[in-house]
């Protein structure tokens, strides 16, 4: 189990690429997929920080390194849009600096980000480059981690996004259709097999 003595013992020592494997190892983001994409303090940052919250520990020392390091890291990436040069590590810290009722100028500028980054299709994609092709694995883990926040579903084109994942469901793997079916059940989102046959015929 993931306490918070574990993971102030791993950020102490800044095991970060260990703490974010140890971290989605109990999550159903864990896949190889996203564990091999992630790295560095500022996923580690986000993730911690959301599992600290889980515990209801957001208010240790730990808990106030991470999110200053999520603040900083945004500040200082250079990226203009105010992301964090990085589609999965911008909704991680997104939903990192949601918890605990937050608010303020970071998550809109996140939030403006990641709206940006959308593509016409609704999917995002792997680089922080609006014209490259969209990733489904990458859009799906952005849908699951902010798919149940209203900000976020307001300034993106979330009805695209579940135009699109209905119209390709049979195209997708399984580790995709794993984070898509949470990112639904997150998200409160409900099709019916007409929805989806009508999504098929729009996005062919």
């Amino acid at each position: 189990m993931i306490t918070v003595r574990f993971i102030q013992r791993l950020w102490d020592a800044r095991q970060y690429d260990r703490l974010i494997r140890e971290l989605l190892a109990a999550r159903v983001e864990g896949s190889a997929r996203v564990a091999t994409a992630l790295s560095g303090s500022t996923a580690a940052a986000a993730l911690g920080l959301i599992r600290l919250d889980e515990l209801n520990q957001s208010h240790t020392p730990v808990a106030q390194k991470m999110l200053r390091c999520i603040i900083a890291s945004q500040a200082s990436d250079g990226a203009s849009d105010g992301g964090w040069n990085d589609p999965l590590v911008c909704a991680l810290c997104v939903r990192a600096l949601l918890t605990s009722r937050g608010q303020g100028l970071a998550i809109q500028r996140g939030l403006a980000s990641l709206a940006n980054l959308q593509r016409d299709d609704g999917t995002w994609p792997a680089e922080p480059i609006r014209r490259m092709p969209g990733d489904a694995l990458v859009s799906a883990f952005i849908l699951l981690q902010l798919g149940g926040h209203q900000q976020f579903r307001s300034i993106v084109r979330f009805d695209d996004a579940v135009t699109w994942f209905e119209a390709h469901a049979d195209e997708l793997d399984g580790e995709i259709v794993k984070l898509w079916h949470h990112a639904k059940l997150r998200a409160g989102v409900q099709y019916s097999p007409v929805r989806r046959a009508e999504a098929a015929a729009l996005w062919s």
